[in-house]
């Protein structure tokens, strides 16, 4: 490369041009720049925090507003630098067949290979060290949801994609099947345009959700929604909720199974987002048996390490408790009853419940009409 060039002399627009052949050599699928303006998203974020919709969520709450004013997380932010990353697993068992097998675990999609967080930093910090070598030393710092950001915002701002009814950031050549991450900068870089809206009169996410998460459009509940009860949540999945969760064991992709715009996405090509341990395609049993050491390893590197082991059982207990009734169902639940953790305890015990009370009605029709009734 050139030797880095005084800042007064460099065209920002053809340094915009190279940084996004840059990016696309390093593995991201798109890019944009955005400004710090987030004042409407502020307004949105507050208030949805005030509603209590954030759930146990408090890290959402904390850093006052920072989460909304870039330049205020990182000082002298002019701009955001936007990348997003496909994670769609090729050869992955197909998303709908998986929720149509009660007796197989649905893991989201985004969480079947290794975590993205160090993947994605560690591409933006080689986007920002070749930076470096055009311009010279910069203020930068890099994000992968690790910081009080509006990541979603910030993408739609660079033109990446709008932001759906489903709160999830969609692009109208590639669906919404990816990963954000930022490079916040001091370089006066060309902004991008904002992405429009293309979700048109479409409801499908907000009547496909198995919790009825989405109370209208663009208005999510997190205390009702699937990837929050599962993942976030540490406490007891709320009884009304749990046969609504189905075979989900950790994330749900309802919303984005069914939107149209997905029809567009295309397979990722990153090995690291490859399903391991077969969980593309596991019977919840198995993984119940899991024991702690077993979760520990085949979980390392993974987004799934982030339930912790007593949330993973709390999760498949309650998938098990939804499946159809079968002895083998039964006996691994029974065999979980003492568990050492009293919130998998409990769950366990809904799940006997729920496969005693099918057993029940199982055994009842077996037996059809008793004599003389007619």
């Amino acid at each position: 490369m050139p030797a880095a060039a005084c800042r007064n002399t460099i065209d920002f627009a053809a340094l915009a041009a190279e940084i996004r052949q840059w990016a696309a050599e390093l593995g991201f699928r798109d890019i944009g720049i955005a400004g710090t303006e987030l004042g409407e998203d502020e307004t949105h974020l507050l208030n949805w925090l005030a509603a209590g919709r954030h759930g146990e969520m408090d890290y959402m709450a904390n850093h006052g507003v920072k989460r909304s004013r870039p330049a205020e997380l990182q000082p002298g932010t002019l701009r955001v630098i936007s990348v997003r990353m496909d994670y769609l697993p090729a050869g992955a068992r197909d998303g709908w067949d998986v929720l149509g097998d009660p007796d197989a675990a649905y893991v989201a999609r985004y969480a079947l290979g290794r975590d993205y967080h160090k993947l994605m930093r560690n591409r933006l910090q080689k986007l920002a060290d070749r930076i470096a070598a055009r311009t010279g030393p910069f203020g930068y710092r890099a994000f992968v949801d690790s910081a009080p950001v509006l990541e979603r915002a910030l993408a739609r701002d660079a033109g990446i994609g709008w932001i759906g009814k489903h709160t999830c950031l969609i692009d109208s050549r590639g669906g919404s099947w990816f990963f954000l991450g930022e490079l916040f900068t001091d370089l006066p870089l060309p902004l991008g345009a904002a992405a429009t809206a293309h979700c048109g009169t479409c409801t499908r996410c907000i009547e496909i959700c198995p919790t009825r998460a989405i109370l209208a459009p663009y208005q999510l509940d997190a205390r009702r929604c699937i990837a929050y009860l599962t993942i976030e949540s540490r406490g007891p999945i709320p009884v009304e909720l749990r046969p609504l969760i189905g075979n989900r064991i950790f994330g749900c992709d309802d919303c984005q199974l069914v939107c149209p715009w997905n029809k567009f996405a295309t397979p990722t090509t990153e090995p690291d987002f490859a399903p391991r341990h077969r969980l593309d395609d596991s019977r919840l049993v198995d993984l119940f048996a899991w024991t702690e050491a077993e979760f520990l390893q085949r979980t390392e590197g993974s987004p799934i390490r982030r339930t912790g082991y007593p949330g993973w059982l709390r999760n498949i207990a309650v998938a098990l408790g939804n499946a159809p009734y079968a002895e083998p169902t039964m006996q691994a639940l029974a065999a979980r009853q003492d568990d050492p953790s009293e919130l998998v305890r409990e769950h366990v015990a809904w799940a006997l419940a729920e496969q005693r009370r099918k057993q029940a009605a199982h055994a009842s029709v077996s037996a059809g009409p008793a004599p003389g009734a007619g």
